[in-house]
């Protein structure tokens, strides 16, 4: 994935978030200049892979497959310095753009239309050998418990939300027209090397070709802090 995609992706989620009235921490417009100086009280943010998150999932085809995400805040459960049992993130889909099928093994989350477009989530329920069950479905959308067969779209418009439990597979498919969609996710502590099971194989994160310098560095690339 190109850099200056990249650096595009974030500029368009910085303005989606103030036009959705969601302010984005400060870390999230730090940059690279400013990381250079950034000493060990910033740890929390490089050991938790917290700040900007742009992935095409190793695919090369951002456009049709991949998303933008800021991770607000996270624990961690390698490192118990960081007590937080809990992760808040922020996504950005472009219209016609997806996430993969997956579900996670330790992660239960809640996925919340915060502004935009209207989001469809399939889901699927996943056995421990990653196969898709051809059984029904129960979902939770703010509150409600409902039984659903396999494979079924739940739509999301603007302040709707829906529980993803362990084991529970889905995707994002965003309406092809209309704007980018913003999504919020509120979760126990995430862990996006090791708590995602993608239905088809792939990588998690970008390779990136440089073709100009970073807007701002990824939660991957922080510099280690400067020595004092």
């Amino acid at each position: 994935m190109k850099r200056s995609r990249i650096n595009q992706v974030i500029r368009d989620m910085e303005a989606l978030a103030k036009e959705q009235g969601f302010s984005l921490p400060p870390f999230c417009s730090w940059t690279p200049e400013e990381w250079a100086s950034k000493g060990p009280e910033c740890d929390e943010i490089r050991d938790n892979m917290l700040g900007w998150d742009i992935t095409d999932y190793g695919l090369g085809r951002f456009d049709e497959v991949g998303f933008a995400l800021v991770t607000i805040r996270n624990g961690n459960l390698k490192m118990p310095v960081y007590k937080k049992p809990y992760a808040e993130k922020i996504l950005m889909l472009y219209p016609g753009q997806t996430a993969p099928l997956h579900y996670h093994w330790s992660k239960m989350e809640d996925i919340i239309n915060r502004g935009g477009n209207d989001i469809d989530i399939t889901v699927y329920n996943g056995a421990e050998d990653g196969s898709l069950l051809d059984t029904d479905v129960t979902v939770v959308t703010d509150g409600v418990k409902r039984v659903v067969p396999a494979g079924t779209k739940i739509r999301l418009t603007p302040g709707e939300s829906i529980t993803i439990t362990q084991y529970l597979y889905h995707d994002f498919v965003t309406q092809t027209e209309g704007g980018p969609v913003l999504l919020g996710e509120v979760s126990m502590c995430n862990d996006d090397e090791n708590d995602n099971r993608f239905y088809e194989e792939m990588g998690r994160f970008p390779e990136i070709e440089e073709d100009e310098p970073p807007y701002r560095y990824l939660c991957t690339e922080y510099p280690r802090a400067k020595e004092e």
